[in-house]
Protein backbone atom coordinates (compact mmCIF):
# COMPACT_ATOMS: atom_id res chain seq x y z
CA UNK A 1 0.00 0.00 0.00
CA UNK A 2 2.96 2.71 1.17
CA UNK A 3 4.02 2.18 -2.87
CA UNK A 4 0.86 3.49 -3.89
CA UNK A 5 0.90 6.21 -1.97
CA UNK A 6 4.55 7.05 -2.97
CA UNK A 7 3.70 6.97 -6.48
CA UNK A 8 0.41 9.02 -5.86
CA UNK A 9 3.34 11.83 -4.83
CA UNK A 10 5.50 11.18 -6.94
CA UNK A 11 2.93 11.48 -9.96
CA UNK A 12 1.39 14.87 -8.03
CA UNK A 13 4.88 16.18 -8.60
CA UNK A 14 5.34 15.26 -11.67
CA UNK A 15 2.18 16.98 -13.23
CA UNK A 16 2.97 19.73 -10.46
CA UNK A 17 6.63 20.70 -12.53
CA UNK A 18 4.53 20.02 -15.97
CA UNK A 19 1.53 21.85 -15.59
CA UNK A 20 2.86 25.45 -16.63
CA UNK A 21 4.63 24.31 -19.75
CA UNK A 22 1.99 21.81 -21.05
CA UNK A 23 -0.18 25.06 -20.35
CA UNK A 24 1.56 27.41 -22.46
CA UNK A 25 1.88 24.83 -25.69
CA UNK A 26 -1.64 24.26 -25.45
CA UNK A 27 -2.67 27.73 -25.53
CA UNK A 28 -0.24 28.30 -28.12
CA UNK A 29 -2.10 25.48 -30.31
CA UNK A 30 -5.94 26.40 -29.17
CA UNK A 31 -5.21 30.67 -28.76
CA UNK A 32 -7.71 30.00 -25.79
CA UNK A 33 -6.79 29.98 -22.52
CA UNK A 34 -9.81 28.23 -21.32
CA UNK A 35 -10.02 25.42 -24.02
CA UNK A 36 -6.29 25.10 -22.91
CA UNK A 37 -6.78 24.86 -19.51
CA UNK A 38 -9.55 22.01 -20.31
CA UNK A 39 -7.00 20.45 -22.30
CA UNK A 40 -4.35 20.15 -20.18
CA UNK A 41 -6.46 18.77 -17.13
CA UNK A 42 -8.19 16.46 -19.60
CA UNK A 43 -4.61 15.10 -20.28
CA UNK A 44 -3.87 14.88 -16.38
CA UNK A 45 -6.90 12.99 -15.60
CA UNK A 46 -6.04 10.48 -18.14
CA UNK A 47 -2.27 10.27 -17.49
CA UNK A 48 -3.48 9.41 -13.71
CA UNK A 49 -6.16 6.84 -14.72
CA UNK A 50 -4.46 5.40 -17.20
CA UNK A 51 -0.30 5.26 -16.74
CA UNK A 52 0.44 6.11 -13.51
CA UNK A 53 1.62 2.35 -12.96
CA UNK A 54 4.23 2.79 -15.39
CA UNK A 55 7.72 4.33 -14.57
CA UNK A 56 7.73 8.07 -14.01
CA UNK A 57 10.35 8.07 -16.68
CA UNK A 58 8.01 6.77 -19.25
CA UNK A 59 5.59 10.05 -18.15
CA UNK A 60 6.57 13.10 -19.78
CA UNK A 61 6.54 11.06 -23.27
CA UNK A 62 3.25 10.03 -22.22
CA UNK A 63 1.82 12.85 -21.59
CA UNK A 64 2.93 14.95 -24.10
CA UNK A 65 1.84 11.97 -26.59
CA UNK A 66 -1.68 12.16 -25.00
CA UNK A 67 -1.77 16.10 -24.77
CA UNK A 68 -1.02 16.61 -28.45
CA UNK A 69 -3.69 13.87 -29.71
CA UNK A 70 -6.11 15.92 -27.65
CA UNK A 71 -4.96 19.01 -29.20
CA UNK A 72 -5.56 17.37 -32.70
CA UNK A 73 -9.12 16.46 -31.32
CA UNK A 74 -9.96 20.24 -30.26
CA UNK A 75 -8.49 21.68 -33.74
CA UNK A 76 -10.44 18.91 -35.52
CA UNK A 77 -13.87 19.74 -33.50
CA UNK A 78 -12.75 23.61 -33.88
CA UNK A 79 -12.65 23.17 -37.90
CA UNK A 80 -16.48 21.73 -38.15
CA UNK A 81 -17.47 24.50 -35.59
CA UNK A 82 -16.00 27.28 -37.61
CA UNK A 83 -17.74 25.68 -40.80
CA UNK A 84 -21.12 26.29 -38.76
CA UNK A 85 -19.97 29.60 -37.77
CA UNK A 86 -19.31 30.55 -41.15
CA UNK A 87 -22.36 29.43 -42.19
CA UNK A 88 -24.51 31.52 -39.75
CA UNK A 89 -22.16 34.15 -40.06
CA UNK A 90 -21.21 33.86 -36.28
CA UNK A 91 -18.37 36.43 -35.17
CA UNK A 92 -16.71 35.61 -31.10
CA UNK A 93 -13.85 37.76 -30.16
CA UNK A 94 -13.49 36.50 -26.77
CA UNK A 95 -10.13 35.12 -27.17
CA UNK A 96 -7.96 36.45 -24.24
CA UNK A 97 -4.34 38.11 -24.37
CA UNK A 98 -1.62 35.07 -24.04
CA UNK A 99 0.46 36.86 -21.02
CA UNK A 100 -2.22 37.78 -18.64
CA UNK A 101 -1.40 34.97 -16.58
CA UNK A 102 2.13 35.96 -16.25
CA UNK A 103 2.33 37.93 -12.80
CA UNK A 104 4.73 41.54 -13.59
CA UNK A 105 8.38 41.01 -12.85
CA UNK A 106 9.42 43.47 -9.94
CA UNK A 107 13.46 43.05 -10.45
CA UNK A 108 15.49 44.28 -12.34
CA UNK A 109 16.34 47.69 -14.10
CA UNK A 110 12.97 49.52 -15.27
CA UNK A 111 14.69 49.69 -19.08
CA UNK A 112 16.04 46.02 -18.78
CA UNK A 113 12.41 44.72 -17.76
CA UNK A 114 10.56 47.20 -20.46
CA UNK A 115 13.24 44.95 -22.96
CA UNK A 116 12.56 41.59 -22.10
CA UNK A 117 8.78 42.36 -21.63
CA UNK A 118 8.83 43.80 -25.45
CA UNK A 119 11.16 40.57 -26.09
CA UNK A 120 8.58 38.27 -24.60
CA UNK A 121 5.47 39.49 -25.73
CA UNK A 122 7.54 39.34 -30.06
CA UNK A 123 8.22 35.64 -29.00
CA UNK A 124 5.06 35.08 -27.96
CA UNK A 125 3.59 36.50 -31.39
CA UNK A 126 6.11 34.88 -33.40
CA UNK A 127 5.26 31.24 -31.84
CA UNK A 128 1.45 32.03 -32.30
CA UNK A 129 2.07 32.76 -36.01
CA UNK A 130 4.26 29.49 -36.59
CA UNK A 131 1.98 26.93 -38.32
CA UNK A 132 1.34 24.57 -35.73
CA UNK A 133 3.58 21.43 -36.34
CA UNK A 134 6.62 23.68 -36.00
CA UNK A 135 5.11 25.43 -33.39
CA UNK A 136 4.53 22.24 -31.17
CA UNK A 137 8.19 20.68 -32.26
CA UNK A 138 9.80 23.88 -31.47
CA UNK A 139 8.11 23.88 -28.11
CA UNK A 140 8.65 20.25 -27.30
CA UNK A 141 12.29 20.46 -28.31
CA UNK A 142 13.57 23.75 -26.83
CA UNK A 143 11.00 24.54 -23.65
CA UNK A 144 10.83 20.53 -22.65
CA UNK A 145 14.16 19.80 -23.87
CA UNK A 146 13.36 16.74 -25.44
CA UNK A 147 15.39 14.70 -28.13
CA UNK A 148 14.47 14.28 -31.81
CA UNK A 149 13.44 10.44 -30.95
CA UNK A 150 11.20 11.52 -28.32
CA UNK A 151 9.71 14.58 -30.38
CA UNK A 152 9.39 12.16 -33.16
CA UNK A 153 7.05 9.52 -30.82
CA UNK A 154 5.24 12.52 -29.37
CA UNK A 155 4.11 14.18 -32.79
CA UNK A 156 3.83 10.63 -34.53
CA UNK A 157 5.94 11.91 -37.05
CA UNK A 158 9.30 10.66 -38.71
CA UNK A 159 12.66 12.23 -36.99
CA UNK A 160 13.14 13.72 -40.00
CA UNK A 161 9.91 15.39 -40.28
CA UNK A 162 10.87 16.55 -36.68
CA UNK A 163 14.36 18.08 -37.99
CA UNK A 164 12.65 20.03 -40.86
CA UNK A 165 9.86 21.60 -38.36
CA UNK A 166 12.47 22.23 -35.55
CA UNK A 167 15.29 23.74 -38.20
CA UNK A 168 12.16 25.96 -40.17
CA UNK A 169 10.66 26.85 -36.57
CA UNK A 170 13.86 28.13 -35.94
CA UNK A 171 14.65 30.17 -39.16
CA UNK A 172 10.58 32.29 -38.69
CA UNK A 173 11.50 33.16 -35.07
CA UNK A 174 14.95 34.22 -36.02
CA UNK A 175 13.58 36.27 -39.08
CA UNK A 176 10.94 37.93 -36.93
CA UNK A 177 13.13 38.60 -33.42
CA UNK A 178 15.87 39.55 -35.68
CA UNK A 179 15.15 43.18 -35.20
CA UNK A 180 15.32 43.22 -31.24
CA UNK A 181 19.08 42.30 -31.04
Amino acid sequence: MRHDRDNSRDIQAFLAGIEGHAFRIAQFATGNRDDALELVQDTMMKLVQNYAGRSADEWKPLFYSVLQSRIRDWQRRQTVRNRFRTWFARHEDDEEDALEQYPADESGEPSACLQNDQFMTRLDQALSALPYRQQQVFLLRVWEDMDIAQTAAVMQCSESSVKTHHARALQKLREKLEELR
